[in-house]
């Protein structure tokens, strides 16, 4: 039976036009309370609330995470295979975006070395600035062409580059800011720049061997092998004292160690075109392979129990490793040394700078070489 109509509109409960117990609202107009989320109209769900251990971000997470990254690949924390499925399509997704970027996490277990590193390590490197053109062409350093705009030529040091580079027989190209910007990688290059040729490395093996157009040397074999230095400009140092000192080579691991670049060229002052620079992919594999064709591994670090003047395989073949200036030499690579020598300090000394380390440690060796027979 309907409602009486009253001729003001309402209805028979006084709502204004509201039909009673419809629309979300009770009998006496007021809003209908929620379901508990067990109505028809109720929200969807997350599940349950996941363990800790499965949290990302959660300390029991990380925990979780490192007790698996100890037992190894394939193992659960129970000890047990895991069951090989993927935990999701994501962390799946993620694996393949690292193959592809060349992530270290995902790079196979051969020591095989990245080859986007090594590109970016071996292309051609640019110096921007005009004192920094300049002070490497001064160096000499091997460049395959200058890059300078039409208003920087108005500048001396500008000039200065440019006659250098035409007499070195280095090409000389007119560019725009725009093209410079975008060689430079937007670096501040001030309408010049210098684009350095790709060092080219040497097989370790080649450092026992005289090099075409060379003196036979007379003395024993002399290598100088870096760990973890990472600066350049002790790169080029260390290499500047090798030469001077009679070694035959350098050598340094292709990751975690600087490369020959500019400012090593620079820092080097031309020894670098007469000393040639190997690079390895593991710097403990290279110091055996040394070994086994009879040459003696001395490391050069403060903790050492020898001091360097009483080195008793100075005279003989040997590699000396030079450590970084901060953490000396690592683990791995201190095992793999015959000895380990120090350079007396008087107490509270701070370590020494990696480059004049291994400038007194190699004369060191050249002052008990002289003392021998020839």
């Amino acid at each position: 039976m309907s409602a009486r109509n009253t001729g003001s509109g309402k209805s028979a409960t006084g709502g204004q036009g509201r039909t009673p117990g419809g629309g979300g609202f009770t009998k006496s107009g007021k809003p209908r309370p929620g379901t508990g989320g067990y109505g028809k109209h109720k929200l969807e769900g997350k599940g349950p609330t996941p363990p800790a251990e499965k949290r990302p971000g959660h300390p029991a997470q990380r925990a979780a995470a490192r007790a698996a990254k100890a037992l190894g690949p394939g193992k659960t924390a129970s000890g047990k295979p895991a069951s090989g499925k993927p935990a999701s399509g994501r962390a799946t997704a993620s694996a393949n975006a690292d193959t592809r970027r060349g992530n270290p996490r995902s790079r196979p277990a051969s020591g095989a070395p990245d080859r986007a590193q090594d590109r970016r390590d071996d292309g051609p490197e640019m110096v921007a600035g005009r004192n920094s053109v300049v002070e490497s062409l001064r160096a000499r350093v091997p460049a395959m062409a200058l890059y300078v705009t039409s208003r920087a030529q108005e500048d001396e040091r500008v000039e200065e580059a440019v006659q250098l580079a035409a007499g070195a027989g280095i090409a000389v190209l007119e560019t725009s800011m725009f093209e410079l910007d975008r060689l430079t990688d937007n670096a501040v290059h001030q309408g010049v720049a210098l684009r350095i040729r790709p060092y080219e490395y040497a097989h370790p093996d080649d450092l026992l061997t005289d090099r075409p157009g060379a003196t036979p040397s007379r003395t024993a074999p002399l290598i100088v092998a870096l760990d973890g230095v990472t600066d350049p400009r002790n790169l080029g140092a260390i290499v500047r004292s090798a030469a001077a000192f009679g070694a035959c080579g350098v050598v340094l691991p292709s990751r975690r160690s600087a490369s020959v670049t500019a400012s090593a060229w620079k820092s080097s002052a031309g020894a670098l075109a007469r000393l040639p620079v190997a690079r390895v992919v593991n710097l403990t594999r290279a110091l055996e392979a040394y070994k086994q064709r009879g040459l003696f591994v001395a490391g050069l670090d403060a903790e050492g129990k020898v001091d360097v003047h009483e080195m008793s395989i100075a005279d003989g073949p040997m590699v000396l490793v030079v450590g970084s200036e901060g953490r000396g030499l690592s683990r791995i690579v201190a095992s793999a040394c015959d000895m380990v020598v120090r350079i007396p300090m008087a107490s509270g000394t701070e370590s020494l700078n990696a480059g004049i380390a291994a400038s007194i440690a190699l004369y060191e060796i050249a002052t008990v070489r002289a003392r021998q027979p020839q």
